[in-house]
């Protein structure tokens, strides 16, 4: 049975646990801070004209993005492959959402908030990285940050050493992109590939 209304949903489940909606705050308490100091890796979520996007970013500690203050983090534009989704996404729709994942640590921290795009000089060259500059930053505008409970990547065992698997147990970056363009060279593209990302990381 498809669902459609919120009677019949709400009807499949318990009632929502109290906590999960008063640890919700609109910006981040001195705890949060600490855990999102720690983290390398988060993904931001976007909506533009063309639907939902959502794009990885990750770098150093500290590089990943900065906390302006408890309601505002500063996110370098890395180098990438100038689609700018993400970009496009905020100038026509400000409202993002940010997972931020921190290896080994299983609980996660999610933040939604209003975005901005600078190229104000003394924040572009704050995130500089053997001398290359990112070519904006977005601001977030914290409006509210959230703990998600362990549960997910338990179950994913995401961090467990036994789950890693070899990179030919996938298709390559190179196969991907000739499932999409036949002509396109596989082979060359990754044999190239390790050597390009290590020159235009940033």
């Amino acid at each position: 049975m498809q669902i459609t209304t919120l009677r019949d949903l709400t009807a499949l489940y318990k009632a929502t646990n109290p906590i999960s909606l008063s640890k919700e705050t609109a910006a981040l308490t001195p705890a949060y801070r600490r855990w999102i100091e720690r983290a390398p890796f988060f993904a931001i979520a976007t909506s533009g004209p063309g639907g939902l996007d959502c794009s990885p970013r990750g770098d150093a500690v500290g590089q990943a993005f900065r906390m302006l203050d408890e309601a505002t983090i500063a996110i370098p534009d890395r180098r990438g492959n100038n689609r700018l989704d993400t970009l496009k996404n905020i100038i026509h729709d400000p409202k993002v959402a940010l997972l931020f994942l921190t290896p080994g640590i299983h609980e996660t921290v999610r933040i939604n908030g209003t975005a901005t795009i600078t190229t104000d000089p003394e924040l572009v060259n704050s995130f500089a990285v053997d001398g290359k500059l990112p070519a904006t930053v977005i601001v977030v505008g914290i409006e509210a940050v959230y703990f998600q409970c362990a549960r997910a990547l338990k179950r994913a065992r995401l961090w467990e050493r036994d789950m890693q698997i070899d990179r030919d147990q996938v298709p390559s970056a190179g196969e991907m992109t000739k499932s999409a363009l036949p002509d396109f060279d596989a082979e060359d593209y990754d044999a190239d590939l390790q050597g390009r990302q290590a020159k235009s990381l940033y």
